[in-house]
Formats: structure tokens, C-alpha cells, sequence
């Protein structure tokens, strides 16, 4: 059985915040909640945050145990993304590309 919280359209680079997904895969639920707590990275904070929550999901829909725990599936997607236009030089413009990500965590018992 497995418990998922997915969290959409965040406002993050979905590859950097790929990096900080690869440091928690396969590990413990709690042990991932304390790496994130440390983790210099803006995309920590809601990928935390998705995290406790699909471990509120196992514990209380699921009845499941929270200390056996392990985040067995971490998946960030790319979101649609915002274009916005910048005014440039001699009249031209340039587009900047403001990226957002859906962030998928799935817990499981061991």
C-alpha cells in the first residue's frame, strides 16, 4: 500500500529541484524530513512540506506506521511555464522563461 501528497505548479526549476529529490530517494521518511531540514536549497522547503504530508496521508487514511516508513517514489514533472517579456535594447525584447514544477511523493512501508 502506498500513500502519495503531490503538490502542483510550484515556482521552481523542476531540474534543480530534481537535485535535492535524489538526496532522499529510498531513504526513511523521518531520516528524509531531517536531511530536508538541512538542506541549503529553495526547493527543499516544498518538497518538505509534500513530503509531510503524504506521511499524514499513510498514518491516517492508511493506518500505517510512521517509523517504518520509506519514501519509495519521488517524481518531479515540469509544470506549464510562464512567459514573461523584457524589454531590451534598440527595441527588441527578450522572453524570460519562469519554469514551474509538479512534485509527487509516495511513501511505503518496509
Amino acid at each position: 500500500m502506498e500513500a502519495r501528497a503531490i503538490t502542483r505548479y510550484v515556482r521552481l526549476s523542476p531540474r534543480k529541484a530534481r537535485l535535492v529529490a535524489d538526496l532522499i530517494r529510498g531513504k526513511s521518511a523521518l531520516e528524509a524530513l531531517d536531511i530536508l531540514e538541512f538542506a541549503n536549497k529553495k526547493s527543499a522547503v516544498t518538497i518538505k512540506k509534500t513530503l509531510s504530508s503524504a506521511i499524514a496521508n499513510a498514518t491516517n487514511n492508511h493506518e500505517m506506521d510512521e517509523e517504518k516508513l520509506v519514501v519509495s517514489t519521488i517524481m518531479i514533472n515540469e509544470g506549464p511555464v510562464l512567459k514573461r517579456i523584457k524589454p531590451r535594447a534598440m527595441g527588441k525584447a527578450d522572453i524570460i522563461r519562469k519554469p514551474t514544477a509538479h512534485i509527487v511523493v509516495a511513501v511505503s512501508e518496509k
